[in-house]
């Protein structure tokens, strides 16, 4: 029987000497000796242990103890790029658009007796008129010249007004031109009918002081509201 040729890399865990022969390699068996547990804090090799300072507590940001980040002091750093600042932005980021601040339902109350500058008349008639068949297209160009825009709602149903009556002008004159080609009448009639019907529904929700936003006509009219200047800015 041929014997394997064996290397020191070969273990027998079973081997008796294998105690011994890892005693010897790690060469604690000529010592006797053992492992020492070495304790304390680490420190440079041949360095002196720091002498007690203050110095860290005057810098917050070496040493400084825990702090709150939702409330960070003026001096500290921003914390992290993916947490939002919980502080508010300076005024001068706070964009606010122009002739947005009413859009037809943040302000949902009966119209009051408030004299409205510039045309010195109620700002429930004020509201009222725009809509009316008929004179409520000039009504509405008028307020939309003298209003100030600070009155936001008033100017509002001015421009959604006129964008209304001319809506209706022009689709009153094509059923009149188609009325004069084909000889009848009545789609013209049945629209005026229901166009009048709409104004006196739009004048009774504005007087009772409820939402009335007309969504077809929301840039015509705010096309209306930017572009026409009134006279009197106060």
């Amino acid at each position: 029987m041929v014997e394997t040729k064996k290397t020191k890399y070969d273990t027998n865990p079973l081997d008796p000497e294998v105690e011994r022969k890892a005693d010897e390699a790690w060469g604690s068996g000529d010592s006797g000796g053992s492992t020492q547990q070495m304790g304390g804090a680490t420190r440079p090799v041949g360095a002196p242990p720091p002498a007690p300072t203050e110095n860290p507590r005057q810098n917050v940001y070496s040493e400084a103890p825990t702090r709150r980040y939702d409330n960070p002091p003026l001096e500290a750093p921003y914390p992290s790029v993916f947490i939002p600042p919980t502080y508010a932005p300076p005024a001068q980021y706070q964009q606010q658009q122009p002739n947005s601040a009413y859009q037809g339902g943040p302000i949902v109350s009966p119209p009051t007796s408030r004299q409205i500058p510039g045309i010195g008349i109620p700002e429930k008639w004020a509201l009222l008129l725009a809509y009316a068949p008929y004179v409520g297209i000039v009504v509405s160009l008028l307020e939309l010249f003298l209003v100030p825009r600070k009155e936001l709602r008033v100017r509002f149903h001015a421009s959604q007004a006129l964008a209304l009556h001319i809506s209706f002008l022009v689709i009153s004159t094509i059923f009149g031109v188609i009325s004069a080609v084909g000889g009848g009448d009545l789609g013209k009639i049945l629209f005026n009918i229901l166009s009048t019907v709409f104004l006196v529904i739009s004048m009774a929700r504005v007087w009772q002081g409820e939402p009335h936003r007309i969504a077809p006509l929301a840039e015509p009219a705010q096309w209306f509201n930017q572009h026409i200047e009134p006279r009197n800015q106060r």
